[in-house]
């Protein structure tokens, strides 16, 4: 019943914030952010309420969409934040290639970010097509005043991907470092290595820095790295999550 009537459960309005429920629980009890008593005085929320209180509290998009890879269960991401297919994502991307094109420190490289996020972006929908965990699509949000750009998918990961032409891999971290370093083939699902290449080649060449992580194993690059700081993550999900900083 409440679900026809545009409500959600309190479940799916803290995975939707990326908060805990007791902090829900606790945002009720003090006016922050009133839920719906339903039966046996279950607390249900507008879907409309958390998208806006979500666009009007946002204070790190890096810790949004950490929590939404994180989430034990799947769930859509904010719909200003989801791009579900290929065709919502390069709209979306060319709607920030002209955003930054009007910041004038970024006249000579707002091209080469935008180039980086559509290769990360690019490769989520094309080494996932038809095999999507749970949630299909990306999480792609910006903040320009903060020079941040992330991207996350609830996809595979780089490791069952890649070892369907290198079963040889044996972890998330050998995963990472082949799909940064090595050209394997111009062939899908081969050419994942081909865009991450590009991408870190992008970066270690103009003042961009990317945080990038995929299964358990992570890696920050910035310019005039030579070499991959790869490590074992303290967490650990499946699908990809990077961080762009400009």
């Amino acid at each position: 019943m409440f679900m026809d009537n545009g409500l959600i459960t309190i479940q799916k309005a803290s995975r939707m914030l990326g908060v805990a429920e007791q902090t829900m629980r606790r945002w009720d009890e003090s006016g922050r952010l009133i839920a719906v008593r339903g039966k046996n005085n279950y607390r249900y929320y507008k879907k409309e309420d958390i998208e806006e209180y979500a666009k009007n509290n946002l204070k790190d998009i890096f810790k949004s969409v950490k929590n939404w890879v994180l989430s034990g269960t799947g769930v859509e991401p904010r719909p200003d934040f989801y791009c579900k297919d290929s065709a919502v994502f390069q709209a979306r991307l060319t709607r920030l290639k002209d955003e930054l094109s009007k910041i004038k420190n970024l006249k000579d490289t707002y091209f080469l970010i935008t180039s980086i996020a559509g290769e990360i972006g690019d490769n989520s929908f094309a080494h996932n097509f038809g095999n999507w965990p749970d949630i299909m699509g990306i999480f792609f949000a910006y903040d320009l005043k903060k020079k941040k750009i992330v991207l996350a998918d609830r996809g595979q990961g780089m490791l069952k991907t890649l070892r369907k032409v290198k079963p040889e891999l044996n972890n998330d971290i050998d995963a990472l470092r082949t799909g940064f370093t090595e050209v394997i083939s111009g062939r899908s699902p081969e050419s994942r290595g081909n865009g991450l290449k590009y991408v870190r080649e992008m970066v270690i060449s103009n003042e961009i820095r990317l945080f990038f992580q995929t299964g358990e194993a992570e890696l920050k690059i910035q310019k005039g790295d030579l070499n991959l700081n790869i490590k074992k993550s303290s967490t650990k999900f499946h699908g990809c999550l990077a961080l762009i900083q400009f």
